[in-house]
């Protein structure tokens, strides 16, 4: 948590990184006075500020006035060496499943009560999607987001539990349904939606992990309802999502590059011999 120091000495460039270090997991999102209570600057100074990294996309402020990270930041946090590396490695793993179903197909992290797609790929012939790579959908309504609240903390459930916002009239709202949905998932291994994101479509997800425990990303794919049905796909996603985690272990023990995952150049799932669509 940030400094509460009132240090008018400061530079700008403390002044700033104090702003954007009350944002974290608990506080995506927040208002002026809080902003300002959390960094220990007037809020004068914060609005400045806040006016000024609005104006350079480094944050950006929401219809209800509060404040977010903004897609320049996005652009550069993905230059880190965390989703750069689950972005390199994903790839071959993501095209194959592609290439096998025609769907779209995306990896996402949880980022406090949203699902943060690090990646996407899409076809001509995919279903319109409003997933693309740096935005942020709920949890409760995404096929990825319910993969990662299944064995999230207790504190973020319980939070995405209080504010069930309803999407689609297909959307869970209902908190007691939803922990049933989550301990299904935690039990089978996979999470499935029926048009509660966007009409017209469906998603399928698995929990990507190097090491046991909670997932460190999910894997899904996103299709037309009635195509082909979950026992042919989640098998598809299961093994991409388990040499994910294999390569991702590798490339955390410095053992390996992002080709290591690959044999003879050609990606592991493929050597399974997936149908294509």
């Amino acid at each position: 948590m940030a400094g509460r120091v009132r240090d008018p000495g400061r530079s700008v460039t403390s002044r700033v990184l104090a702003l954007l270090g009350t944002f974290d997991e608990s506080h995506p999102r927040q208002g002026l006075s809080e902003i300002a209570r959390r960094s220990g600057m007037p809020v004068a100074t914060v609005s400045r500020l806040l006016a000024e990294l609005v104006a350079g996309q480094a944050l950006a402020r929401r219809p209800d006035g509060r404040y977010e990270i903004g897609r320049r930041l996005w652009e550069l946090g993905v230059l880190a060496p965390v989703n750069q590396e689950l972005r390199e490695v994903a790839l071959p793993f993501m095209h194959d499943i592609h290439a096998a179903t025609g769907d779209v197909v995306h990896v996402a992290v949880r980022e406090g009560d949203a699902a943060l797609y690090v990646d996407r790929i899409v076809g001509p012939d995919s279903v319109p999607v409003l997933s693309r790579m740096g935005s942020r959908l709920p949890l409760h309504a995404t096929g990825v987001g319910k993969v990662l609240l299944a064995e999230a903390p207790p504190e973020v459930l319980e939070e995405v539990l209080a504010n069930l916002t309803q999407v689609t009239r297909h959307t869970v709202t209902d908190p007691a349904r939803l922990r049933r949905e989550l301990a299904e998932i935690r039990r089978c291994g996979y999470a499935q939606t029926m048009e509660e994101m966007t009409l017209g479509s469906a998603s399928i997800a698995v929990p990507v992990r190097p090491e046991p425990g909670p997932p460190v990303a999910a894997l899904g794919i996103v299709t037309s309802p009635g195509r082909p049905p979950v026992s042919r796909q989640v098998p598809t996603l299961q093994v991409a999502a388990a040499a994910m985690g294999r390569a991702l272990r590798r490339a955390g023990a410095g053992l390996a590059g992002p080709a290591a995952f690959s044999a003879g150049g050609h990606p592991v799932l493929r050597a399974s011999g997936f149908p294509r669509s």
